[in-house]
């Protein structure tokens, strides 16, 4: 919005910085992942997944909240989803078949989605309701319970979780004119009245 006069300066900003930071560990997760360095997997993992949770919160702190960041962020999330199934397969083979369903679920809610609203408006859609980001915080607390030995429950939960976030957004790209960000949730859009209550 302030911003919109200097596009160039909006991108370097710290909160897309931190998003940015997943894409440069991606890579390092697979090499790390291939080379079966399990216990380095999960440490710079719990890097990304705090970058995840600091790039939005330091972006609303300092009024950096942008498309580009949006967008971003949206990008950076499913290449790192995507990156972790195929990390868990080379480490954890055996787990990830005995729980392919729940993680099928949980790579269908990353693609299915980002399917819907390049169909639909031609480009990723940057949602980020509450339900996505719940689901993202549990799969990420989950995923380690799951292969550091921990019951398999907690997991199957979290991809329930992640498949009926992919349903809202799914819904709401079907709802919604053209393409719009940070949407908390499909109640704000079917009620938008209750946006101004707060």
């Amino acid at each position: 919005m302030n911003n919109s006069s200097h596009p160039k300066q909006s991108r370097f900003t710290l909160p897309n910085l931190l998003t940015s930071f997943r894409f440069v560990a991606s890579p390092l997760l697979l090499w790390l992942a291939w080379q079966g360095q399990a216990v380095m997997f999960m440490g710079l993992l719990a890097v990304c997944f705090l970058t995840d949770v600091l790039d939005g919160w330091v972006a609303r702190l300092t009024g950096m909240i942008s498309e580009f960041g949006a967008t971003l962020d949206s990008w950076a999330d499913v290449t790192l989803y995507l990156t972790i199934a195929l990390c868990c397969w080379w480490l954890w083979p055996d787990v990830v078949k005995k729980e392919w369903l729940y993680v099928s679920m949980i790579v269908a809610s990353c693609l299915l989605p980002a399917f819907a609203g390049f169909s639909k408006f031609g480009c990723f859609t940057s949602y980020h309701t509450w339900a996505v980001k719940l689901a993202a915080a549990s799969m990420g607390m989950t995923l380690y319970v799951l292969f550091l030995g921990g019951p398999a429950w907690p997991f199957r939960i979290a991809a329930a979780l992640c498949l009926m976030a992919a349903i809202e957004e799914i819904v709401l790209t079907l709802l919604l004119p053209e393409p719009k960000s940070n949407v908390r949730s499909l109640w704000f859009v079917l009620n938008p009245s209750s946006q101004h209550r707060r």
